[in-house]
């Protein structure tokens, strides 16, 4: 992260703070409102979320002084922040349109709402920091494109784990080693089939204040498989095999199994995505490697082992608390850290958890109908895979075996602004379409 401890000083005493527009005031909502309260130059406006209370409670539980009013269009809500007042809204298209906001920063987690309102806070001209990987994983490419074409930036937000792999990446690339792998560590034993209906995982999501559905996101795999999507779009790295390897491991012994089989490691290739289960977590790391004999003896210097494999290792990820400085990088220096390359690398796609059957309507993720798993979309789109951001809400309509991935064909998708942007993005990377009529279609999208 490029340093922005003047830039903030000087826009706190210039009277000139960056405005974040806030989407969503769950957990790591209210985390964003109550890091901001602490920093300089930068703050939250407006908070949006559909219930709102909740946004309400976001400045209340994050010490935010001053008067709090609900705004029922822009020109309200800008009104009231040029009055000095902070303002919350069920509406989304509020905070987009707001001529009183810098930066969007979507953390609903909803992949539907999440590029319904990229869209449109691009094309109202804001810059865009995206918590929510969901989407990215699924239209990324395509909300980044039209974002440059407005002439605005699109970033994944710093502090959770992509964007923290994406560092050591840049870090390890610029430097010329060999990236061998990019994780993150899991902290809890992987249960596929765990269901946000079960009491177990109701009462600890309870205890930890969170949602059921977001446990099992963690629990079920699914949140690992998205987030190292993520970093296999924003820098071409892959997974291995369907699913990565997810070896159990521990920080000292990550470049030991994150190396080729022939080196007594899991991987088939280098350059690849994966996790590790064990006392990795909450780090994220980097295995690369250097065949450089001076460099090799440079390394043993530096306590590094003999090589040629090497662990680089962040031992944190601040998800929700760095996310601030996403905002003012975006708004102050112009500058993303972390955007999906012109194309999706991998997938991630939905499997049964149990046997489905005709008629059920498939429900969020973290949910009780289906888990995840990543795939390269080359081979996930050969198999007409269903990919997760479009899950929610697919009527079954014939049956699926419990473990068994669920196809395109398995299920009737709804008419949503989601899916039209990712049919719209799969046949821009196929080249059926130009960017003359790219654009017109996502300008239409952006509207609705």
């Amino acid at each position: 992260m490029i340093s922005l401890r003047d830039e903030l000083k000087l826009r706190e005493q210039t009277g000139n703070s960056v405005r974040i527009g806030l989407l969503g005031t769950g957990q790591m909502g209210t985390d964003v409102v109550a890091e901001v309260k602490m920093m300089q130059g930068i703050d939250v406006v407006i908070a949006v979320d559909i219930n709102l209370d909740r946004a309400r409670d976001s400045f209340k539980i994050a010490e935010v002084g001053g008067e709090v009013v609900e705004a029922h269009s822009a020109a309200e809500a800008d009104a009231a922040v040029l009055a000095g007042k902070r303002v919350i809204s069920s509406d989304y298209r509020i905070a987009t349109d707001m001529h009183t906001v810098d930066v969007i920063l979507d953390a609903t987690g909803v992949p539907e709402i999440g590029s319904r309102a990229a869209l449109r806070a691009v094309r109202s001209g804001k810059q865009l920091a995206m918590m929510n990987v969901e989407a990215d994983i699924t239209v990324g490419p395509i909300l980044n494109w039209y974002a440059l074409q407005k002439g605005v930036l699109y970033a994944l937000a710093a502090g959770d784990e992509p964007a923290a792999c994406k560092e050591l990446y840049d870090f390890a690339d610029s430097l010329g080693f060999t990236i061998v792998a990019a994780g993150k560590g899991k902290n809890n034993p992987l249960n596929r089939h765990a269901s946000s209906a079960d009491d177990d995982m109701i009462k600890e999501a309870t205890r930890r204040g969170l949602s059921p559905n977001m446990l099992v996101e963690f629990v079920d795999g699914t949140k690992t498989m998205i987030e190292m999507a993520a970093v296999s779009n924003a820098t071409g790295l892959v997974p291995d095999v369907r699913g990565m390897h997810g070896p159990e491991t521990d920080r000292d012994h990550l470049h030991f199994d994150f190396r080729l089989k022939e080196d007594g490691g899991v991987l088939n290739r280098m350059g690849v995505v994966d996790f590790g289960i064990g006392k990795v977590a909450p780090g994220v790391f980097l295995v690369v490697r250097t065949d450089h004999p001076r460099l090799r003896e440079a390394m043993i210097l530096r306590d590094m082992g003999n090589g040629p494999y090497y662990t680089l290792f962040r031992p944190f990820h601040l998800c929700s608390i760095e996310v601030p400085l996403t905002c003012a990088q975006l708004v102050i220096q112009k500058y993303s850290a972390m955007y999906p390359l012109n194309r999706l690398v991998s997938e991630v796609f939905a499997v049964a958890k149990h046997d489905l059957t005709p008629g059920e309507v498939l429900d969020s993720i973290g949910g009780v109908h289906y888990y995840s798993l990543i795939d390269s979309y080359d081979q996930a789109r050969a198999e007409r895979l269903l990919p997760i951001g479009l899950a929610k809400n697919a009527r079954v309509v014939r049956p699926v075996a419990i473990d068994t991935p669920i196809t395109l064909d398995d299920v009737e998708l709804p008419s949503t602004t989601i899916l039209a942007l990712r049919n719209l993005q799969d046949e821009w990377m196929a080249g059926k379409v130009s960017e003359a009529e790219m654009l017109a279609r996502i300008d239409g999208l952006a509207l609705d």
